[in-house]
C-alpha cells in the first residue's frame, strides 16, 4: 500500500509540477504579452486552486461515510479530464478552467495519509508520512527534469498529453491495487479548528516562492533552452524534499512533532533569504533545493500532528483538510505575488519569510490554546 501511494503521489506530482514549472512559458502562446505573464501566473495559480476548496468538507464526509478508495480515484479521474483540457486549451480562459478543474480532484493526498494512519505503528506514522511525502517531491524532481527538454523539442501540449496517459495508468493501479478495509464508526468531534488557521499562513510564504520559481530562473539564464533550465531548478527542489522529508520526519518521531515544527519553521524562515541573494543559477538552484526541501520536510510534520489528533470516525474529513493549509498558500500567496512580482521576481522570498515568521507565531499560539492536544 505505501508503495503504491508513493507511485500514485509521484505521477501526480510529476504531472501537477510540470504544469507549473512551464505555464510561464507556454502563456505567450495563448495571447499573453510578455509584461503580464507574472500577473497571470500568479492570478491562475490563485484561482485555480480556490476553485476546489469549498468541496473539501464534501469529499471528506463522503470519505467517512463509504470509504477512502472510492475519493482517491476519483480524483486521479478529475486530473486525466483537467490535462486533457489543458492539451487542447485554444485560449487562456480555457487553459485557466482547466487548471481550476483539476482542483476538483484536491484532497486526495490526505485520505492516503489517513489510510497508512490507520496502519502504520504509531511511532512510525511521521516516517511513513514522511516517505509518502518524499515519493511525491520525487516527481518534481523527475518531471521539470525530463520535461523540460520535451517542452523545449516537443512543446507543452505533447508533455501533458503524456501526463493523462500516466494518470489513466495510475486510475487502473488504484482500482484494482488494494482493497480498501476501511469500516464507518461513530462520529467523534475534532479539536483541530484553530490550527488550520495558523497553518494557513505558515506554508503560504513556500506556495508563494514556489510559483515564481521559473519566473527567477527565466531571470538567471540566458541560453538558449529555458525550459530545460527550469527544470532542472525544480528538480534540484525536488530532489531536496526527497532527502530532507523522510529524515525531518524520524527526527519529529524521535524529538516531537511540535518541537521539530516548531524549531524548523523559525530556521525556514532565516534562511528563506539565501535565495534572494543568489543572483547567479547555480547558487540559486542549491539555495532553492535546501528551503524548498526544509518546507516540504516540515509540511509533512504537520500532517502527523493532524492525524494523531483526531480519531479514525473523522480522520478522512480531517486528513482530506491536511492539503488545506498548501492550497490556501496556492491562494494567498500567487495573490500577493501578482504584486509583489510585477516590482521584482526576487522580492517573493523576504515576502516567504515573513509570511513564514507570522505563520509560526500563530502556530505555536494555537497550539497553546485548550481546544489542541499534543502529539
Amino acid at each position: 500500500m505505501l508503495v503504491l501511494f508513493g507511485v500514485a503521489g509521484f505521477v501526480e506530482i510529476v504531472a501537477y509540477g510540470q504544469v507549473t514549472a512551464f505555464t510561464p512559458l507556454y502563456l505567450p502562446r495563448l495571447g499573453i504579452p510578455e509584461s503580464e505573464i507574472a500577473f497571470w501566473v500568479g492570478a491562475i495559480a490563485s484561482f485555480s486552486n480556490f476553485v476546489g476548496l469549498p468541496f473539501l468538507p464534501f469529499w471528506g464526509a463522503l470519505a467517512d461515510r463509504y470509504g477512502r478508495k472510492p475519493l482517491i480515484i476519483r480524483s486521479f479521474v478529475t486530473a486525466f479530464i483537467a490535462l486533457g483540457l489543458a492539451v487542447i486549451a485554444p485560449n487562456v480562459w480555457v487553459f485557466a478552467f482547466s487548471r481550476a478543474f483539476q482542483s476538483l480532484g484536491l484532497g486526495n493526498t490526505g485520505l492516503m495519509l489517513a489510510t497508512l494512519a490507520e496502519h502504520a505503528p504509531a511511532a512510525r506514522t511521521a516516517f511513513a508520512f514522511g516517505v509518502v511525502n518524499g515519493a511525491n517531491p520525487l516527481g518534481a524532481f523527475v518531471g521539470p527534469l525530463i520535461g523540460g527538454p520535451i517542452v523545449d523539442r516537443f512543446g507543452f501540449p505533447t508533455l501533458i498529453a503524456a501526463d493523462a496517459l500516466a494518470v489513466a495508468g495510475v486510475i487502473a493501479l488504484l482500482s484494482f491495487g488494494y482493497r480498501d478495509g476501511f469500516v464507518p464508526r461513530a462520529s467523534s468531534g475534532s479539536l483541530l479548528r484553530t490550527l488550520f488557521p495558523a497553518l494557513f499562513l505558515l506554508f503560504a510564504g513556500w506556495m508563494l516562492a514556489y510559483i515564481y520559481v521559473p519566473l527567477v530562473v527565466a531571470r538567471l539564464y540566458s541560453g538558449s533552452d529555458p525550459a530545460t533550465a527550469i527544470g532542472i531548478v525544480l528538480g534540484a527542489g525536488g530532489l531536496g524534499v526527497f532527502v530532507a522529508s523522510p529524515a525531518i520526519g524520524a527526527i519529529a518521531d524521535r524529538f516531537g512533532r511540535s518541537r521539530t515544527l516548531f524549531a524548523g519553521c523559525a530556521a525556514l524562515a532565516a534562511i528563506w533569504l539565501l535565495p534572494y541573494f543568489a543572483r547567479d543559477l547555480v547558487t540559486f538552484t542549491i539555495a532553492w533545493a535546501i528551503v524548498n526541501g526544509l518546507a516540504a520536510g516540515l509540511f509533512s510534520v504537520s500532517f502527523t500532528l493532524l492525524s494523531a489528533s483526531t480519531g479514525d470516525a473523522t480522520r478522512g474529513r480531517v486528513m482530506t483538510f491536511s492539503y488545506l493549509p498548501a492550497n490556501m498558500g496556492f491562494v494567498i500567496g500567487p495573490g500577493i505575488g501578482s504584486v509583489i512580482a510585477s516590482v521584482d521576481v526576487f522580492l517573493v522570498f523576504p515576502a516567504a519569510a515573513a509570511l513564514t515568521a507570522i505563520g509560526l507565531a500563530a502556530v505555536v499560539f494555537a497550539w497553546r490554546q485548550p481546544v489542541l492536544v499534543e502529539a
